[in-house]
């Protein structure tokens, strides 16, 4: 169990030899495998579940409070930004969980590339981030279910909805990769009937005949100004967080060398098709001054039900709330899944209690999954008594706060891990795989993180429509108060320069070795060929 925290001597002389490697790698060579977790998962699952993780509340209700705040402009240029940014993290999450496909990944990796204090702060911040998301989730339910009765009290329907979600994890790991595939399959077919049907919808197509075009743009492109853009940016950013989570299920893939590259390769255009065609689509069909939208003072609906509902299409009105609620689900559950991996990652650097590094035998973590889904379901009541608007805006700056973090250290591991690859003197021929944005992506999204990490002390600090107050500033920014703290008292206890001596960085203890590049299926050619092709690449 305890390997992961160092390669034995033998196992260190063998990887001397990577300086000049041999014509085909040993198998058996697998330190991402020395775990009690199963790789039972395959390309769909890690492509279809980076997707899922990122299509949840943040997309179908967060946008509606990003359009009343910041208006059509600043929802789409915030959505712009956002994808630029997880796109370029995506790229350093390629190299790094192919080469080392780890059960906490991203915590593992500012271990041992950045600093054992970073890695601790950031581990434990994913952690809270992840039962975070799970009460979020689980709120939102709340909101979504209420769009159809409000007869059950929120209570029941939060307790229902956790069990669903703790039935789904408590099952076998290959269960929880094909519930994820269907229902990210589910959300992607369904963006695809969103974008065409609301630009049908815009253009007066629907039964009201009221061809909107782009005349909310032209009366108000900005709601309040320059400060109500900088509110859409947690909100964007929440909405897009959880991509990274295919870094921790590399550790549960076949063949990451396989899986997280066709991940990587296609994201962009998944992102570009969920948040960019998606924000346009609503900022060309519903009014920011609506006071239905999710946060304003009306029913707290979806920007999307309510378009098709102000068009007279009741119908797909109920079919895009029921998507949301598949959709939260979902996302709740990866969360739990996600927390439950990160706990395992931090037992094995010995940065948690024991019990969490293990695992049954069937690969699932029990320990992990039983606090992350106490914890996260515990955090849903709040949503009791208290307004879920309310709720989801702390919930989501607190969040965004540990997404930011968590990217900028991904970029940065990624950037000293190449750092430490050429002072040892290695090609980077050697690397399994290889991002062609190095280094300006990584740079493009740790300077972003940092700006946007700025950005969120501003507006915590004078919230829009909101006076200064301490329980505004705390209510918004104790995560990066937490993270500070964390991370003071982990250097103290670890002591050491603040960067690891990438000379002395052991760049094969953990590393999974392979014996030949992957060779991809053959293409068909012609019409039918293609019309595969592109299915494949979509939703494979």
């Amino acid at each position: 169990m305890n390997k992961l925290a160092g390669a034995t001597a033998s196992t260190s002389e063998k990887m001397d030899k990577s300086v000049n490697p041999p014509t085909e790698w040993p198998t058996d060579v697998d330190h991402g495998a020395e775990t009690d977790l199963h790789r039972m998962l395959s390309t769909r699952h890690i492509t279809m579940i980076a997707l899922g993780s990122s299509i949840g509340m943040g997309l179908w209700l967060g946008s509606g409070t990003s359009l009343g705040n910041g208006g059509p402009a600043a929802i789409f240029i915030g959505y712009i930004l956002s994808g630029t940014m997880i796109w370029a993290v995506s790229h350093s999450i390629g190299e790094l969980a192919v080469m080392y496909p780890l059960p906490s990944a991203f915590t593992q990796w500012a271990s041992m590339f950045v600093d054992p204090a970073a890695g601790f702060a950031l581990g434990w911040g994913y952690w809270f981030y992840y039962w975070i998301t799970i009460a979020n989730e689980l709120q939102g339910v709340v909101t979504v279910l209420n769009f159809w009765t409000d007869k059950l009290p929120i209570a029941a329907w939060i307790t229902l909805m956790w069990l669903v979600i703790v039935f789904i994890n408590v099952w076998a790991v290959r269960l929880f990769g094909e519930v994820e595939v269907a229902s990210s399959s589910i959300k992607f077919g369904w963006i695809i009937v969103v974008i065409i049907s609301l630009i049908v919808v815009s253009a007066g197509g629907a039964p009201n005949h009221d061809a909107i075009g782009f005349r909310y743009w032209n009366a108000y492109p900005f709601t309040k100004g320059f400060k109500g853009f900088l509110t859409v940016m947690p909100t964007c950013i929440f909405a897009m967080s959880g991509s990274e989570n295919c870094a921790l299920v590399a550790a549960e893939t076949e063949n990451p060398s396989k899986s997280v590259p066709k991940a990587v390769g296609s994201i962009w255009l998944r992102l570009s098709l969920f948040y960019i065609l998606g924000s346009l689509v609503v900022t060309i069909s519903v009014d920011p001054k609506d006071v239905n939208l999710f946060g304003a003072s009306g029913v707290n609906a979806s920007p999307f039900v309510i378009a098709y509902r102000n068009a007279g299409l009741e119908p797909l009105a109920h079919m895009m709330n029921a998507v949301i609620f598949i959709s939260v689900v979902s996302t709740g559950s990866i969360a739990a899944y996600a927390g439950s991996r990160t706990l395992m990652g931090l037992a094995h650097l010995r940065k948690a209690p024991k019990i969490f590094g293990k695992a049954d035998k069937v690969g699932r973590p029990v320990a992990g999954l039983v606090m992350t889904l106490i914890v996260g379901g515990g955090l849903a009541f709040l949503n009791v008594t208290n307004d879920s608007a309310t709720i989801f805006t702390w919930f989501s700056s607190l969040t965004s706060l540990v997404t930011l973090f968590g990217w900028s250290m991904i970029c940065l591991s990624h950037l000293r891990m190449r750092h430490a690859w050429k002072v040892q003197g290695r090609s980077v021929a050697e690397l399994p795989w290889k991002s062609w944005t190095y280094p300006y992506g990584a740079i493009w999204a740790l300077a972003w993180c940092i700006i946007l990490i700025i950005v969120e002390f501003y507006l915590s600090l004078f919230p829009l429509g909101k006076p200064t107050t301490a329980k505004n500033f705390f209510a918004n920014y104790i995560t990066v108060v937490a993270m500070i703290v964390i991370y003071i008292g982990a250097k103290i206890y670890y002591r050491g320069p603040m960067w690891v001596d990438a000379s002395t960085i052991d760049l094969d203890a953990l590393r999974r070795f392979y014996t030949k590049p992957d060779e991809e299926a053959p293409r068909e050619k012609g019409v039918k060929g293609n019309i595969k092709n592109v299915i494949g690449f979509l939703f494979n």
